[in-house]
């Protein structure tokens, strides 16, 4: 369901079935910048479209019966390049859920050549989050990356000015890179309650690291473990 679709049920319900049982916003934040080559491209694509389609995450998304996650996804990767791949979508059912997979899977890289606007992206993931329709309990930023931000004003820019109040971001780094990413996630790209990061030091590896950290980031807080 899109965003225009979601605004719309909510209209036309009655007024006992307006609320969705929205357990989660989750915006995914998926590195194109030159650092990624095609084929890690790829792995990232098709990774988090296997991730998301693996039974233990669709179970968790729809978990407790009835309840459901609201999730968009864009890539970025320069500071005036932010593409949004697919809008605000109510993932209900097993059908929604297979259907937003699908699009990632399937979705063209239009941009492989531009630097690591770290900073820009976590405000436009955060800016994202202001035009969700349904109210959910909890608004997360999942962001992949493999360097540190290297054009234009850092996350911290956005933090100061009050843009991250009430969102978590989580992470998942590439290591390897110099400045290390690693320790530049930590410092300034995790944020809010339950906040965690998600280290590998390879695309090979991010199949299995994007399933982990969906299931960590999707579960109710009281489950989640400590950063």
């Amino acid at each position: 369901m899109s965003r225009a679709a979601a605004a719309a049920l909510l209209a036309l319900a009655p007024v006992g079935a307006r609320a969705l049982d929205c357990t989660a916003a989750l915006v995914l934040a998926l590195d194109v910048s030159s650092s990624v080559d095609a084929a890690e491209y790829a792995l990232q694509m098709q990774g988090l479209a296997a991730a998301l389609r693996d039974p233990a995450v669709v179970e968790t998304i729809l978990s407790p019966p009835g309840a459901g996650v609201m999730a968009s996804a864009f890539a970025w990767s320069g500071f005036q390049h932010q593409e949004l791949l697919i809008d605000w979508t109510w993932l209900g059912d097993r059908a929604s859920i297979e259907a937003f997979a699908a699009s990632l899977a399937a979705a063209p890289r239009r941009y492989d050549h531009w630097p690591t606007a770290l900073g820009r992206a976590t405000g436009f993931a955060a800016a994202l989050h202001g035009e969700n329709p349904v109210p959910c309990r909890r608004r997360v930023v999942d962001v992949s990356g493999d360097g540190a931000n290297n054009d234009g004003v850092g996350p911290q820019w956005h933090r100061e000015r009050g843009a991250f109040e009430g969102i978590t971001f989580n992470g998942l780094v590439i290591a390897g890179a110099d400045p290390d990413p690693v320790l530049y996630y930590r410092a300034e790209v995790l944020h809010g309650p339950g906040a965690f990061l998600e280290v590998i030091h390879s695309y090979t590896d991010y199949p299995g690291a994007i399933l982990r950290k969906l299931l960590r980031e999707l579960q109710p807080p009281f489950a989640q473990r400590q950063p």
